[in-house]
């Protein structure tokens, strides 16, 4: 009878820097048994998976342009959009 083996993860320390209060405020959410490298690896997967930019890295121009791009052109909000556009393209 085979013997089955499970494929081990390999793992590797890595250094970061980030602000003391924003490590208070994630240790803050997290339970007793909950791990901050998982929660880390986590968000790191999902950022690699999804292929979206975040939010936060965008232009106002940026944002404006994905919402065009997800409205009926027909749509009262197809022209205000395009207004705002405007106003920031200037």
């Amino acid at each position: 009878m085979k013997r089955r083996t499970k494929t081990r993860t390999k793992f590797i320390s890595i250094h970061v820097s980030i602000p003391v209060t924003l490590l208070d405020e994630l240790d803050e959410t997290l339970g007793y048994k909950q791990s901050r490298s998982r929660l880390i690896s986590n968000l790191i997967d999902n950022y690699l998976t999804d292929n979206h930019i975040a939010i936060a890295n965008m232009t106002k121009k940026e944002i404006v342009v994905n919402l065009i791009n997800q409205t009926d052109p027909e749509s009262s909000e197809f022209v205000l959009l395009n207004s705002l556009l405007q106003i920031f393209s200037k």
